[in-house]
């Protein structure tokens, strides 16, 4: 299809990339893990951290869709690599 040979495919591409890595991010100090180790080991006593803490199964729903509709564009715009 032309949209994935375009620039605006490899524009939506690249933006779902950075996304990918922001989310990955997100979810990483969301971790149920996290909080309970020595670097974190405080955290769930902010209230600040629970409110956030709270969207962490939201971001892995937003996280597996942007991954998805990334893997198509880029795979629509470059091909599979072998």
């Amino acid at each position: 299809m032309d949209i994935f040979n375009s620039l605006f495919g490899v524009r939506i591409a690249f933006i779902l990339g950075m996304l990918n890595l922001l989310l990955f991010m997100i979810i990483l100090l969301t971790c149920r893990c996290l909080p309970t180790s020595r670097i974190g080991k405080n955290w769930l006593q902010n209230t600040a951290y629970k409110s956030f803490y709270k969207y962490h199964c939201h971001l892995w729903w937003i996280f597996g869709t942007s991954v998805l509709v990334h893997a198509v564009f880029a795979i629509g715009a470059f091909g599979i690599p072998f």
